[in-house]
């Protein structure tokens, strides 16, 4: 290869990452901008007592009341909350409750990611373990959140060490952690086996002991793995954390307003949608976040490229 060449590679791999990364913003639009045509003709086009099959409506009613047009749902989160003088914009509250919620759930997140990277990690080294934990962690998934909850705010109420006093949000970070760990645990795990025989040999050859390997092969191979479970965790985080917040009574995030705007849709509609809407833009977010650690690791996402 000639040194003009290989001056013109850096420009060209620039071009291309900068090309898949337009690509994948303008289709995500596209998908918005998608929904957002086919919520507008389902009102438009849609039956008024919604679409019933066997008894069941599988669709939603069409009127104001259960589906307000975008653009009401979007000119009510200029207004203020309430009719009360000085109530702030209902977008601001939407964006301090978020932000509770997203701290809340970032700790799951951290508390998940420990968890399950350890599990992960003690898999591995014993096969035991694996044919041990392994299940326990799946069937683990299958406890419903809305009973959970309330059992763990009892049980942390009780939690006692020195000063410390157990507070009601680290009752929701705990149930975040709970469904932010599995992802992590099982990608993990996939990543950590992933290195092939003859580079555990060559390691074995060399007198590498196991921590050595752990850190220096079997981790850098697993992050192609790892990356998207910390994505699901960063999504699952957000989606404990809301869940705990409507099953705990925890006040101040995006979980209670859902509740307590829902019981005023019948007078304002497109308000309801508004937590609802901040829910969704919170798990985006979120995942987004944890996309970034991708191009911190880059250097070790290689057969993501050439996948």
């Amino acid at each position: 290869m000639t040194e003009a060449a290989i001056a013109l590679v850096p420009p060209r791999r620039r071009a291309r990452d900068r090309g898949a990364r337009l690509r994948v913003w303008g289709w995500g639009l596209a998908g918005l901008v998608a929904l957002g045509i086919l919520w507008e003709a389902y009102k438009a086009l849609g039956p008024a007592d919604g679409v019933v099959v066997a008894g069941i409506r599988v669709l939603p009613r069409t009127s104001d009341l259960a589906m307000p047009h975008l653009w009401e749902m979007a000119g009510r989160m200029l207004e203020p909350v309430t009719r009360a003088e000085g109530a702030n914009p209902l977008w601001l509250e939407i964006v301090l409750a978020a932000s509770l919620t997203l701290g809340i759930a970032a700790a799951g997140w951290v508390v998940g990611v420990v968890v399950g990277v350890a599990l992960a990690v003690v898999m591995q080294r014993w096969r035991i373990a694996e044919s041990a934990l392994l299940p326990w962690i799946v069937l683990s998934q299958t406890v419903p959140l809305i009973a959970f909850a309330p059992l763990v705010r009892s049980w942390g109420s009780r939690i006692e060490i020195g000063a410390l006093e157990w507070q009601d949000w680290m009752s929701v970070a705990v149930i975040a952690s709970y469904l932010a760990f599995f992802p992590v645990a099982v990608g993990a795990l996939r990543g950590l086996q992933v290195p092939d025989r003859i580079h555990l040999e060559l390691m074995h050859t060399y007198s590498v002991g196991w921590w050595q390997t752990l850190t220096r092969l079997r981790f850098p191979a697993a992050v192609p793995y790892l990356l998207p479970a910390l994505r699901l965790a960063a999504a699952n985080a957000v989606v404990g954390a809301v869940v705990a917040e409507v099953s705990t009574g925890l006040q101040g995030g995006i979980g209670r307003l859902v509740i307590q705007y829902a019981g005023q849709a019948s007078g304002d509609p497109a308000k309801a949608w508004a937590p609802i809407a901040g829910a969704v833009a919170l798990g985006l977010i979120a995942a987004g976040s944890v996309a970034l650690l991708g191009i911190i690791l880059r250097t070790y996402r290689r057969s993501e490229e050439q996948a």
